[in-house]
């Protein structure tokens, strides 16, 4: 995989090496028109520049990174702790970088691969769209793990993937909420505008309700605010209110993640809502806290532990050239706890 150094830039855009260090580091001895040619050429091969003449001598570092977006969110500091406790295993270190959301997570990881001089990527979370053109850039192998939809125009032959199918996980909870004979059933979701999980887990909910001739109400269907954590208690108790305050009918609330649904409780309570006596309440991630919330959250639990470790052990083989890129699909187990009931008859 070509990865160009500065003597190739400078060849591309016919100057000196001296002149594109003066563009990379924004130098005002250099004509604007070459500094513009310079910075695209370094945009269109992908050269990172290295920041620290150490990092020539850390070919061998045995290190990887761990790119996250979400990580306000509980379920990957659960993720996070594991993958750390493997790469100890195998007397690895482990970078841990936070991507923002309008951050673009190639780049980021281009340039953490090369001040850092890494074996693998993992990204965590988030969602990814891409162009094979571009991630063929990445010169290290790369696991994504519980990302959302990765576009099919990608080869399966240059990443691995951890995942649960959220879509059919979640089309599986509203099918329970059904089966207690909730129909009015709202629902909280995060990035549902986006290729993400927080999408498929709407759409897994759409797909239930009309299997059982549901009509799918758009009023009952709740968007977290953007200007917060979309995953994030905050958000859950606000968008709930907002729920509230429009007076549409519902039995029972679904929230994509477990996090939005303890959110979503403290909006039911002060609101004089009794659960599960007059809203049935449900999440999905299986996080621990969900266990000790009052009443104990019906949650989706992901396998956690198990993603984690396949995560890494996944990405250890392909850097070792044990295993070719492999894709694995977990599935998620329902756990009924006090915060679901039937309505009575």
């Amino acid at each position: 995989m070509f990865e160009p150094t500065i003597k190739d830039i400078a060849k591309i855009c016919g100057v000196g090496v001296s002149t594109v260090s003066r563009a990379i580091n924004d130098h005002p001895d250099i004509n604007s028109e070459t500094k513009e040619k310079i910075m695209n050429a370094i945009r269109e091969y992908g050269y990172v520049p290295n920041d620290s003449a150490r990092n020539l001598k850390r070919v061998d570092a045995k290190a990887i990174a761990v790119l996250v977006k979400g990580i306000a969110n509980p379920f990957f500091t659960s993720m996070i702790t594991v993958i750390e406790q493997e790469c100890k295993k195998r007397h690895y270190a482990m970078e841990l970088s936070h991507i923002e959301a309008d951050e673009n997570e190639v780049d980021v990881a281009q340039k953490v691969v090369k001040e850092k001089r890494l074996r693998g990527i993992i990204f965590l979370g988030g969602l990814f769209s891409h162009s094979e053109e571009k991630i063929k850039k990445l010169s290290v192998p790369f696991v994504f793990s519980t990302v959302g939809s990765i576009p099919e125009n990608i080869s399966k032959k240059l990443y691995s993937s951890i995942s649960v199918d959220d879509r059919r996980e979640s089309a599986r909870m509203v099918n329970y909420l059904i089966g207690l004979g909730h129909t009015k059933i709202a629902i909280l979701v995060a990035e549902a505008q986006e290729e993400s999980v927080g999408k498929l887990r709407l759409e897994g909910y759409c797909d239930a309700l009309k299997v059982h001739g549901i009509e799918v109400n758009p009023k009952l269907i709740c968007q977290t605010k953007d200007e917060l954590s979309h995953f994030s208690m905050e958000n859950g108790y606000l968008t709930t209110k907002n729920l509230l305050e429009r007076k549409e009918k519902f039995t029972a609330l679904y929230a994509v993640s477990d996090v939005l649904a303890i959110g979503a409780r403290r909006a039911l309570y002060e609101a004089g809502l009794r659960v599960p006596e007059d809203v049935s309440l449900a999440g999905y991630d299986g996080l621990d806290m969900a266990d000790y919330t009052v009443p104990s959250l019906t949650t989706m639990r992901q396998p956690v532990e198990e993603m984690a470790k396949d995560t890494t052990r996944l990405l250890f083989d392909v850097i070792a050239k044990r295993t070719k890129h492999q894709h694995i699909t977990y599935e998620a187990e329902l756990l009924i706890r006090e915060s679901t009931a039937k309505i009575p008859e």
